[in-house]
């Protein structure tokens, strides 16, 4: 069986390894020159900045990957638990240091609203059992069969899907800090708190049950270990290899064509690639379908990223792996990103120093950051050759602000990334940072299935397919197309 994966991210690399694992002659195509997709890795003059996902969770995902092979993971990678998970700041200068530690989590909500601890207890209790469904029974399993969907349906309503992550903490939280804080998750998966179902509640259980850990060389180290078993297991890595067009023969998967001139024969094709880039670009027979047409078309995106890399001279000690900086709006400023569709000065963000817990990631006596700020995808008509560095600018002066002070003066090295690169270089379409949106609309059955409804052949796992963005989510993308193919 020939199978060809489209792109090289976790989902398609661990969709590579799986189907190679079952005897597929597996070839991976990748358009960009490195692995990753949007893990690729950058290095600057002694800085390594990791280029997308920073925060491992649910690191049995990625070991079992070595251990279908009967490898030891530890031969490969080097991935260890963070104590602190993420320092939350607000505006007021009030800070939360989020762990796996319950009573200190306790002691720190005591602080801020006591009559807060019992709903943090009940909250994180009642996210346990949508963990239970969402996660372990549902998450590596088809929704492919709409009576398979209507099962769910009492166990999803039960477990108040119909509400959002932050109607969901809300109902068990009354301080507004500690409502920021337990639901800011569907952030880190393309969502809007206010409007991503709350099933996505599972996250924070998720973190709870395995932990936040980080990978020794940046989250890119795994991806060049895991590059290094498909070399093993000799899977064809073909890299700055562009897929123009998948090819059919009387609507089955016939071949793939790279960069418009080389044809590649496939009884499957796996893509790694945003599903609507796909149905939109690569296929050159568009088959008539009026309900997925439908579908497809009524599709909302998530966000687009505006990241920040820089490295400073100045080492910052004070500073944690994983900070989350609060603006002084939040729904209103969600409301401008993903509704409004428009830049706004309030911004929040989210802070990675990996330097705090990994020296080889900076040159000596420097420190190696990027800052993530949630931003309008391309549907906003945003032109960011002028707005880029504006928004740089305002990131600057807010960090200087509240937690690196100073920081201008000290940066060494820099460059960033808006939603023209997710369009331009990662095919997003939008230049979303996440594919679709995870609201209950957009989520299992309605997500762009694994396997493709419209042609035979055609299968796609990551983050616009089901369960959905995350480095959980797209590699559970893959053990979904276990189960199919």
């Amino acid at each position: 069986m020939k199978s060809i994966v489209i792109g090289s991210g976790f989902g398609g690399i661990a969709a590579a390894l799986r189907l190679k694992s079952k005897n597929h002659d597996v070839t991976l195509i990748e358009k960009q020159k490195d692995l990753g997709g949007r893990a690729r890795v950058f290095k600057k003059n002694g800085f390594t900045f990791d280029g997308g996902p920073t925060v491992i969770t649910a690191p049995y995902l990625i070991n079992e990957l070595f251990e279908l092979f009967g490898k030891n993971p530890k031969d490969y990678i080097d991935i260890i638990p963070l104590n602190t998970w993420y320092r939350f700041v607000f505006e007021d200068g009030v800070k939360f240091d989020y762990s796996g530690n319950e009573d200190e989590m306790k002691n720190q909500i005591k602080k801020i609203n006591k009559e807060d601890v019992k709903g943090y207890e009940n909250l994180v209790k009642f996210t346990k059992k949508i963990f239970d469904k969402g996660f372990l029974e549902l998450s590596d399993v088809p929704f492919d069969k709409p009576i398979f969907m209507m099962k769910q349906l009492p166990a999803l309503i039960n477990l108040k899907s119909y509400k959002s992550v932050y109607s969901l903490v809300s109902s068990y939280i009354k301080n507004e800090k500690l409502r920021r804080l337990l639901s800011m998750h569907p952030l880190l998966v393309g969502g809007n708190p206010f409007t991503t179902t709350s099933i996505y509640g599972l996250i924070l259980y998720l973190e709870k049950k395995w932990g936040i850990h980080y990978s020794i060389g940046g989250t890119g180290n795994i991806i060049k270990g895991l590059e290094k078993l498909m070399l093993e297991e000799k899977i064809q890595i073909l890299k700055s290899s562009e897929v123009t067009n998948i090819n059919f023969n009387q609507e089955k998967i016939k071949s793939v064509t790279i960069n418009k001139d080389k044809e590649l024969e496939a009884d499957n094709v796996i893509c790694n690639a945003d599903p609507p880039g796909v149905y939109e670009k690569l296929l050159v027979n568009k088959k008539k379908n009026i309900f997925f047409n439908w579908k497809k078309k009524r599709m909302d995106y998530s966000m687009g990223l505006f990241v920040y890399y820089f490295g400073t001279k100045k080492v910052y000690d004070e500073v944690e792996h994983h900070t989350i900086k609060f603006g002084n709006k939040y729904k209103e400023h969600l409301e401008d990103i993903f509704d409004k569709k428009k830049l706004n000065d309030d911004i929040s963000y989210y802070l990675h120093r990996p330097s705090a817990t990994d020296k080889s990631m900076a040159p000596e006596g420097h420190d190696c950051f990027y800052v993530l700020v949630p931003v309008p995808n391309n549907q906003s008509g945003i032109n960011w050759s002028i707005e880029g560095e504006k928004v740089k600018n305002l990131v600057i002066d807010k960090m200087e602000k509240s937690l690196l002070p100073n920081l201008r003066k000290n940066i060494v090295e820099d460059f960033y990334l808006t939603p023209d690169y997710f369009e331009k270089e990662l095919n997003t379409k939008h230049g979303s940072g996440f594919s679709i949106q995870p609201k209950f609309s957009q989520s299992a059955y309605f997500r762009f299935h694994n396997k493709s409804e419209v042609y035979d052949g055609l299968y796609f796992v990551g983050a616009g397919t089901h369960p959905g963005a995350g480095v959980p989510g797209v590699l559970s993308s893959a053990k979904v197309l276990d189960k199919i193919i």
